[in-house]
């Protein structure tokens, strides 16, 4: 297999971001073995789009799913990976990617993962970090996320790490969940800053399905969900209000956290892992993140088995 890699893409609707995305993969250093990309019932000119692309590259290939009339987000785009997953032999690659189309990569992006891997094999998921276009300055700006956990826009996994922490839950949050339980299992979860591996979002982060309001809200909600202890969450939301969107960004995530602690939503069953993200949490908030995830990264290197059968796969949690 070598350094074969396949990617999985879960689509809907995106003809004004897709073609940059699809000419940054198709001009990479190293192309995947496959590129298997899910509409999940566009009615744009997304598969007209997908078809010029995949008459003209033998390793794209289109997997068409009926419209559910709009577009899904969290445990729906999960839903559309796996109706791809499904239909192929995951074995016969060395790594799988989950990737949006609403993503600019850099030239040698997925050859630097792959590197970086080889040199470091605990390392299961990776990947730059996501940078947006400021819409009145034109100026990148970088989207806040944690050097601990790969970012959910392009899940870059080693296979044996992906099936071992049984791949992604079919919920909100998915992507972190699964960074938390590759530490559990003694694995690497990681994003870096690094010049040759960011990348613009085309679409600035949770804002996909109606707004930054209601991307938040849901992102309070997933939170909760994961187990996020109340006093991290607070921490949370301070440490962001002045980012992007300034203050409303921070007071959504907050109200969808609390609403759904008052309503008594269902949160993940999966005590283990819960524990140890708690445990996690509480370093990062007394250490800092940095100092925290390397710590866990030394303590968790006893556990690593990459021949573990880890946990029952796909996960079906809703």
């Amino acid at each position: 297999m070598g350094n074969e890699y396949l990617i999985i893409s879960p689509c809907r609707n995106e003809e004004k971001y897709m073609r940059k995305t699809l000419e940054s993969v198709v001009n990479q250093t190293i192309t995947p073995a496959k590129w298997l990309i899910v509409d999940d019932g566009s009615t744009d000119n997304t598969p007209q789009i997908l078809r010029e692309y995949a008459d003209k590259y033998d390793f794209i290939e289109i997997l068409t799913r009926k419209n559910r009339g709009h577009r899904a987000v969290g445990p729906g785009v999960i839903e559309a990976f796996y109706d791809g997953y499904n239909q192929l032999n995951i074995d016969d690659y060395s790594y799988i990617c989950k990737l949006d189309l609403d993503l600019d990569l850099p030239y040698g992006y997925f050859e630097f993962l792959i590197n970086q891997m080889v040199q470091e094999p605990r390392l299961g998921t990776y990947s730059g970090k996501p940078y947006f276009i400021d819409d009145k300055s034109g100026e990148l700006i970088p989207e806040v996320c944690g050097d601990e956990s790969s970012v959910g826009m392009t899940k870059f996994y080693r296979v044996e790490c992906f099936k071992q922490i049984g791949g992604f839950v079919r919920q909100v949050m998915w992507d972190g969940i699964d960074s938390h339980r590759c530490r559990l299992l003694g694995w690497i979860s990681a994003s870096e800053d690094h010049p040759e591996i960011r990348f613009t979002h085309l679409r600035p982060m949770g804002s996909s399905q109606k707004s930054i309001w209601t991307g938040r809200i849901r992102h309070g909600f997933g939170q909760y969900f994961m187990g996020t202890g109340f006093l991290y969450m607070f921490a949370s939301v301070v440490f962001r209000l002045n980012k992007k969107p300034y203050v409303i960004g921070s007071i959504a995530t907050f109200w969808g956290y609390v609403k759904s602690a008052f309503t008594n939503v269902q949160r993940l069953d999966d005590p283990e892992m819960i524990k140890l993200m708690k445990q996690f949490h509480w370093a990062c908030l007394t250490k800092g993140k940095v100092k925290a995830a390397k710590e866990f990264n030394q303590k968790r290197a006893a556990y690593w088995n990459p021949n573990n059968p880890g946990y029952s796969m796909p996960n079906k949690e809703v």
